[in-house]
């Protein structure tokens, strides 16, 4: 598409044609009529400083024909300059009144910078609109994920009140599972939010990064083989890595409980290697694998990949999410991609050295 000229551009061209145009009216026109006056009406042509009623007529009609295109001039460029202007502070008192779905129409006429100005709103109000869906969304996610292990909570602890339930450890050992599941749901949402606002802050230092994955590992060694996973470890013992290490386990246990969620058993290996100069830790199973429909979105809050299998499973739907905001603090990215298998193969890369 051909860029329309600015505003600047196109003041000039008109002014320019405009003055161009009454000059030639006058002067070339100021030729033919005395040609004529002379050839035809020789007495009309004052001999005097005072013109002749003939050519005051002319001259009546050069000044009606100079205002004539001067006010066609002005009508054409404040249509095109103050048309998109009072589309945009209508649509401006739309939103200003919470009608977000409130758009301005681009005037095909219109000029390059009023023209870039109505884009620029309606990108700007579409923008506005999917953040008070995207927080609407949030809200709605955040008080579902709360309900039920408050809902738990509560329950028991009246229960225990009035003497439904006996204490027992087994009752207690349950309260405190709901308890640190609630705690690791804000804290997996502090960290978005801190990933947000860009305040996300890592504490970098140069560790042997296998030494400390493998107590991660080792952690979930039990819970994974009584799912039926084999965990298999192909960690680069050598490899050093300046990285905050405590986030980069957050981000390893967001990975195998994902896993332990929701791949079926099978083998399970975890890779930690050097590829292009970045450092790569990457988690891959045998199965079922992701829609690539899906895959750009599984690493956003509360998106998940199978809806309902995931609720049957559990989950905040929070850990991708952190994933991906430990590996942007890093410097780096977090992807899926599909494995031979036939599983998914979840990545967490980022430079080797700051």
């Amino acid at each position: 598409m051909k860029p329309t000229p600015g505003l600047r551009r196109q003041f000039i061209q008109s002014l320019a044609v405009m003055a161009l145009s009454i000059i030639f009216i006058a002067v070339f026109g100021s030729y033919v009529f005395y040609a004529i006056a002379m050839a035809y009406l020789p007495g009309s042509i004052s001999e005097t400083w005072m013109p002749s009623r003939v050519e005051m007529i002319w001259i009546g009609c050069t000044i009606i024909a100079a205002l004539g295109m001067a006010v066609f001039v002005a009508v054409r460029l404040s249509r095109r300059l103050i048309s998109p202007l009072n589309s945009v502070a209508h649509s401006l008192r739309e939103v200003a009144q919470g009608r977000l779905d409130a758009r301005a129409p681009l005037d095909d006429q219109a000029m390059g910078e009023t023209a870039q100005l109505v884009r620029d709103f309606n990108a700007m109000a579409e923008r506005l609109q999917s953040m008070t869906r995207e927080r609407e969304f949030w809200n709605a996610a955040i008080a579902h994920e709360l309900r039920t292990p408050v809902t738990i909570l509560r329950g028991r602890l009246q229960g225990l009140a009035e003497g439904v339930f006996s204490p027992s450890s087994e009752l207690f050992e349950g309260l405190l599972r709901q308890v640190e599941g609630l705690n690791h749901l804000i804290e997996d949402l502090r960290v978005l939010s801190l990933n947000d606002s860009g305040h996300l802050e890592v504490q970098r230092s140069r560790v042997r990064l296998a030494d400390e994955l493998g107590s991660v590992l080792q952690a979930f060694a039990t819970p994974l083989a009584e799912k039926g996973f084999q965990l298999q470890q192909e960690l680069d013992a050598g490899l050093l890595v300046e990285c905050d290490a405590m986030r980069v386990r957050q981000a390893l246990m967001a990975l195998l409980e994902n896993a332990l969620r929701h791949a079926d058993p099978g083998n399970l290996r975890v890779r930690l290697e050097q590829a292009d100069g970045d450092c790569r830790l990457s988690v891959e199973d045998d199965g079922p694998g992701i829609d690539s429909a899906l895959a750009t979105d599984i690493f956003e809050a509360f998106r998940r990949g199978d809806p309902s299998r995931s609720r049957k499973s559990g989950g905040s739907g929070l850990g991708l999410a952190v994933v991906k905001a430990i590996a942007e603090a890093h410097g780096g990215r977090a992807f899926w991609q599909p494995s031979a298998s036939g599983g998914s193969c979840f990545v967490l890369s980022w430079p080797l050295r700051q």
